[in-house]
């Protein structure tokens, strides 16, 4: 792709807004966590869903070799936690999981607490995506910890459903 054009779809990419979740998974003794908001409910019969990794990520890997995922929507108050695992390398380092209280479902996977709503699946496929690999997990067990405000990102920047504040004008005394 060329530059201009890669340029344009990022641009236009951005204005996209989403959800924005925790993928995490465990491959023996490791944990793996990454931001995500490729998430997506893909089907009823079976209960599939999808989400979109960096294929030539460990955590990737570690979905492959063990054949399960899970998946943590954030809440607006999260904001923290998905800027640490947006940061490379940063969700395989077991030590910045002290403040992500975790517990495991019943694939055996970890599963951060306190989001508004989980996903414990099975690998059912790996699909190509370019530079992403679309994970595709069977939902075993699901569960969500009651109303709340989502996590957005939209714009290059995480967001709330609270409307953003009015700017008062210069000059002029509120």
């Amino acid at each position: 792709m060329s530059a201009p054009a890669l340029d344009a779809f990022r641009e236009a990419a951005r204005l996209w807004t989403t959800g924005v979740a925790v993928l995490t998974a465990r491959h023996g003794e490791e944990v793996f966590a990454k931001t995500v908001s490729s998430l997506c409910p893909l089907s009823l019969d079976p209960l599939l869903l999808s989400v979109a990794v960096d294929r030539r990520s460990p955590l990737a890997d570690a979905v492959r070799a063990d054949a399960r995922f899970a998946v943590g929507v954030l809440g607006a108050r999260q904001e923290a936690l998905a800027r640490r695992f947006a940061t490379p390398g940063a969700g395989r380092a077991l030590g910045l999981f002290t403040g992500a209280p975790m517990r495991t479902a019943a694939t055996g996977t970890p599963v951060l607490e306190e989001c508004l709503a989980w996903f414990d699946c099975r690998l059912h496929a790996v699909l190509p995506g370019g530079d992403h690999a679309l994970l595709v997990g069977r939902v075993v067990a699901a569960g969500d910890s009651g109303p709340g405000e989502p996590l957005l990102y939209h714009d290059r920047a995480f967001r709330s459903l609270a409307p953003l504040p009015v700017p008062t004008p210069t000059g002029v005394s509120a």
